[in-house]
């Protein structure tokens, strides 16, 4: 399988483009992210609906080896996945239902969740920020309206001290 494409951003230090074509190649790259990430690792996705964001978290609950097949939590709101081997849990969040900021958040005990698992959160923008100073952000464009078109576009980018020495173009490696 083709790899996605990566694009060096210069301007945006911690931060690389990657287009993908399919969503295999999207959850490929939640396979390959997982190796990257490590417990205590926040992960926040945004992107229209339809946009791969539970394909990506898929692929990373398959890189993480984690037990349950991992599905939107749109009305469960957070589902958790525990470690099939000694890697951490994957808690996968989906914030799109909750309205307010870190306050609502607080409810589904993240803070604590979060130094052993890795948490991911699909649209916590304004929401989950104050969790950690380090993150990675994980922003995903497609085309929108009446279109089949599987291309995404996306960029990542590392915020923080932990992100500050690692190398993301190894996503499209």
């Amino acid at each position: 399988m083709e790899a996605p494409a990566a694009l060096h951003n210069p301007a945006e230090p911690g931060s690389v483009q990657i287009v993908v074509t399919s969503p295999e190649q999207m959850r490929e790259l939640g396979r390959r992210l997982a190796k990257l990430l490590r417990a205590g690792d926040l992960v926040m996705l945004s992107g229209e609906l339809g946009a791969g964001k539970t394909t990506l978290t898929r692929g990373l609950g398959e890189g993480l080896g984690v037990r349950g097949a991992v599905t939107s939590p749109t009305f469960v709101i957070a589902r958790v996945h525990p470690s099939l081997g000694d890697g951490p849990p994957l808690v996968h969040v989906d914030a799109y239902r909750l309205s307010g900021g870190l306050d609502e958040m607080e409810d589904l005990d993240l803070d604590v969740s979060l130094p052993e698992s890795v948490v991911v959160v699909e649209w916590g923008e304004g929401k989950v920020e104050e969790l950690t100073e380090d993150r990675l952000q994980v922003v995903i464009h497609r085309a929108v309206g009446d279109t089949t078109d599987e291309v995404r576009q996306m960029t990542v980018t590392g915020v923080g001290e932990r992100w500050a020495s690692v190398d993301l173009s190894v996503l499209a490696a």
